[in-house]
């Protein structure tokens, strides 16, 4: 790799500093065009440079070049949060996207990056330049840094920073120890939601959301939005975050999580972050409970609009799904066919720039999240910014985002129930029976999965500004689970070796009143834990999964990916790093469970791999996460609708789940144990 493209990854480090200080282990110092920099450091920039050069191991000269016109880029506040759910907002970063990927080579992207730094808002800037690297031909094999590296406000309990500037001043980096974060200071447990806030609180489940989001832009040039099945692709992964949420609920003894109904009622679910923003300068503002939504009147923002507006555009996306037609942009009728509908509902429904008509039917799932980002202040008269519902890099963190998205997700089952029913011979692999299903945990009984508590540390920083450097650990305590692997016995009984589908779902076996499901609910409850192509030769197989290759998850290195630890040498594996960090959280895989074992269904199924296929070749392609990620420029890996065999309603006269199987599918009773102890940090090489 070039040096030149090393040098952009510095360009995140100290967000707010002048890109005169040095940066990264090495210190490395930017030699600066004059006309680049900020006004304030013009006429100073000799006696800046010079008081940091004595500390550079190396100068990196920064051509000066013909900048592109950047516009009213440039008027959006240095000082303001930045958010993808505001229209001007992403409006801004897809303007920036394309800049960067307008520059010709990795030299023009340089300085056309430096001075964007200087004069960009930082967090609009991080995320255009990060989309811009994961998508250009000659960056993609660049570490984009965890957003946690250089905003680790968005994801810390606001009293660390006080301390870790304490540390950075006084203590030796050879004498540091990390700062513990406690598993509870948000709330207390008078809130019942409080509960859920080591999920909802988890730093690798809110930077899957980030990731997913760089990922999949909502706006910016074409080639990088029109991805294979984007719109599915949005709505199944918060159909199966609202499934692993309800999850948790149950392991909690909660009931399911209510969805959001009615505009005009108040929302009874209150918010209290404890998050600095140090980009602006002040708390992320709480949220009150039983406060009432309100028009937005926000000019600065650029944003008006009516709760009665969003009404229209919720009446108009249920005229859609129910008359099985969506109106284009020139009033011709596009039809919800029963493969490419979810696609074209996915992309309205979330607003993105393949909306076939943004006008008519809006932006809902943004401006859900906007208006309420803004109930303490819908007209800007106190002069506040948005809560952290409003972030795509902090909304997880809030109770009501799941009450949205359930709202959202009921919205796409209800286009669901539209659609054919599966048949038995949609689902049937003819010869082929799976005949058990097994568990094994190391150190546990067969069919019992094990989960504790881990802690874990994470070096923030990169992200602290003004202050000397050297590392400042943070000790964070989330959900972990012993390692376990499957053990799956399936017959093939027919004259021919065949290939076929492993699909592995996990569901509570009761519902939250202690009853045995009906499908029709129990099947929206089934969270996918991995899938994978199998082989099976005539007569017996047996087939052995570990946990740790499912294809849902990443493993905590990519998670939270230190540019500085965890690199591959190189080839392939270097090749489609930064894609990887798309996924959900290893850590993550398995819900709580409870002390007593939470009683669950493992659920699996060898589908006909004739009907699954997608021809191409994904050689050296990271496919870690794809049940979530898809594959970098690549078609989806799977031809089935997203959660088959649980995206439709179930065929007449199923009304369990033992009579929807047929012989190439197996349930299994397994428990998720809870073992209410806390491990230290494994030791990382």
């Amino acid at each position: 790799m070039s040096t030149t493209k090393k040098n952009l990854l510095l360009l995140y480090d100290h967000p707010k500093e002048s890109i005169l200080s040095t940066r990264g282990p090495e210190n490395v110092q930017f030699d600066v065009p004059n006309s680049y920099l900020n006004d304030e450091y013009k006429n100073i920039s000799v006696q800046i440079a010079n008081k940091f050069g004595e500390d550079a191991s190396e100068k990196v000269t920064v051509n000066e070049i013909s900048l592109p016109p950047f516009g009213e880029i440039l008027s959006f506040p240095r000082d303001e949060n930045f958010s993808l759910f505001i229209p001007r907002h992403r409006r801004l970063a897809g303007k920036l996207i394309d800049i960067f990927l307008g520059m010709r080579d990795v030299d023009e992207l340089l300085s056309v990056a430096v001075f964007a730094r200087e004069h960009v808002n930082p967090l609009l800037f991080n995320y255009a330049f990060s989309v811009a690297l994961l998508h250009r031909p000659d960056t993609q094999d660049l570490d984009v840094p965890s957003v946690i590296q250089s905003f680790p406000d968005k994801y810390v309990d606001s009293k660390v920073f006080g301390r870790a500037r304490e540390i950075a001043t006084t203590i030796p980096e050879t004498s540091r120890v990390p700062i513990e974060v406690p598993k509870d200071y948000t709330a207390s447990d008078l809130e019942i939601e409080h509960r859920l806030a080591y999920f909802r609180e988890d730093i690798g489940v809110n930077l899957h959301h980030w990731h997913w989001h760089l990922v999949y832009p909502i706006e910016g040039p074409l080639q990088i939005v029109d991805k294979n099945r984007r719109g599915e692709l949005f709505y199944y992964m918060h159909q199966q975050i609202i499934a692993r949420y309800n999850f948790e609920r149950f392991c909690n003894q909660m009931k399911r999580v209510e969805r959001f109904l009615d505009f005009d009622e108040p929302i009874k679910e209150a918010y209290f972050p404890k998050l600095d923003s140090l980009v602006a300068s002040r708390n992320w503002p709480a949220r009150v409970a039983n406060q009432r939504l309100q028009n937005l009147r926000r000019e600065v923002d650029q944003i008006y609009l009516d709760i009665d507006e969003m009404k229209r555009w919720r009446d108009r996306i249920f005229d859609a799904i129910h008359s099985g037609v969506v109106k284009g942009e020139n009033r011709n009728d596009i039809i919800l066919t029963e493969n490419e509908g979810i696609d074209i509902l996915g992309n309205l429904l979330e607003s993105t720039i393949l909306s076939v008509n943004r006008a008519y039917y809006g932006d809902l799932h943004n401006m859900g999240h906007t208006i309420v980002s803004y109930i303490h202040d819908p007209d800007a008269r106190h002069l506040e910014s948005f809560g952290v519902i409003g972030d795509s890099t902090t909304s997880m963190r809030d109770p009501w985002f799941y009450c949205w998205h359930a709202y959202m997700d009921d919205i796409f089952q209800n286009f669901k129930s539209t659609l054919p029913r599966y048949t038995v011979e949609q689902l049937d692999y003819p010869g082929i029976t799976v005949e058990s299903v097994q568990v094994e945990t190391e150190g546990s009984p067969d069919n019992v999965f094990e989960t504790f508590w881990q802690q874990s540390d994470v070096d923030l920083s990169r992200g602290m500004d003004f202050q000397p450097r050297g590392a400042i650990l943070v000790r964070f305590t989330h959900l972990q689970h012993t390692n376990f692997s499957y053990k799956i016995t399936v017959n093939n009984q027919t004259t021919e070796n065949r290939e076929g589908t492993c699909r592995i779902f996990l569901a509570p076996k009761y519902d939250e009143r202690g009853n045995p499901w009906l499908f029709r609910d129990q099947k929206t409850m089934f969270i996918e834990l991995d899938k994978f192509k199998v082989t099976l030769w005539k007569g017996s197989n047996t087939i052995f999964r570990r946990s740790i290759e499912s294809s849902v998850t990443i493993p905590f290195e990519k998670t939270f990916r230190n540019v500085d630890a965890g690199r591959p040498a190189g080839g392939n594996a270097l090749d489609q790093f930064n894609f990887c960090g798309c996924g959900w959280p290893q850590h993550m895989l398995l819900p709580k469970g409870s002390i007593s074992p939470f009683e669950c269904q493992l659920f699996v199924m060898i589908s006909d791999y004739a009907g699954d296929k997608i021809e191409q070749s994904i050689e050296g392609q990271c496919n870690d996460a794809g049940s979530y990620c898809g594959i970098k420029d690549k078609l989806y890996p799977d031809r089935r609708s997203m959660g088959y065999p649980f995206d439709r309603q179930p065929r007449n006269g199923v009304d369990t789940l033992q009579q929807f199987l047929t012989p190439n599918m197996r349930v299994q009773d397994v428990s998720i144990r809870f073992s209410n102890r806390t491990e230290p940090p494994k030791a990382r090489n």
